[in-house]
């Protein structure tokens, strides 16, 4: 397996540096990673950095709440795409799940979805699933199928939640073979990646990539 092509190298903290980023950009080139995943702030400092690498730039729209109103994440995505993003890790608006606002939930991920599309760019639909029912991640499933999203992903790794081969194999039973799913939270060891990868992750997202590898040589 070889686990550093499965890796979104991240930093996404609310105190992360210029220096942070560029050294997570560094490590991606040197490791072979699969993309990094950055805040949108960084993403134009990125690009010349990741320049002549195939290394994807990928970004956080609505992170990490996602409650912001949809035209605003419309509008992070498209600055994000002008500045050198290839990928949108974006959030769906949990407070309107909640809520029971089921139409402004799917035209919030369509209206997403369709704005990465249009750029030929790739989008992963984080459901946070520690906040959220079964029944509720059975229909948000059900929707990112029917609207063609690129990957769900487990969550944003904001809310202490751990990404379990349980919880992949279970949105792996939800959803059709095209949409993939990425692992986000808590992954930390080699360990962890390949179980994640073994029970159905195609991505993962982690702040540890260079600690997972290093464990593979």
């Amino acid at each position: 397996m070889e686990i550093h092509q499965y890796i979104d190298h991240t930093v996404l903290r609310p105190d992360c540096s210029r220096s942070d980023v560029q050294k997570i950009c560094a490590e991606a080139v040197q490791h072979r990673f699969k993309a990094v995943c950055i805040p949108p702030y960084f993403v134009r400092d990125a690009r010349q950095w990741l320049e002549n690498s195939p290394v994807r730039l990928s970004t956080v729209i609505g992170f990490p709440f996602g409650y912001s109103t949809t035209p605003a994440k419309v509008e992070e995505m498209k600055r994000a795409f002008d500045d050198g993003a290839h990928e949108f890790d974006v959030v769906i608006n949990n407070c309107a799940v909640k809520d029971g606002a089921w139409a402004y939930v799917k035209n919030d991920i369509d209206t997403m979805t369709r704005a990465a599309h249009l750029r030929g760019s790739i989008v992963k639909v984080i459901l946070e699933t520690s906040l959220l029912q079964e029944a509720e991640i059975d229909r948000l499933c059900a929707i990112c199928a029917e609207l063609g999203c690129d990957f769900v992903k487990t969550s944003t790794g904001f809310h202490s939640d751990v990404a379990t081969p349980e919880m992949i194999r279970y949105l792996r039973s939800k959803l059709p073979s095209n949409v993939r799913i990425k692992a986000s939270g808590g992954i930390r060891t080699l360990l962890q990646a390949e179980e994640l990868v073994r029970a159905g992750a195609d991505r993962i997202g982690t702040s540890s990539g260079t600690v997972i590898v290093g464990a593979v040589n």
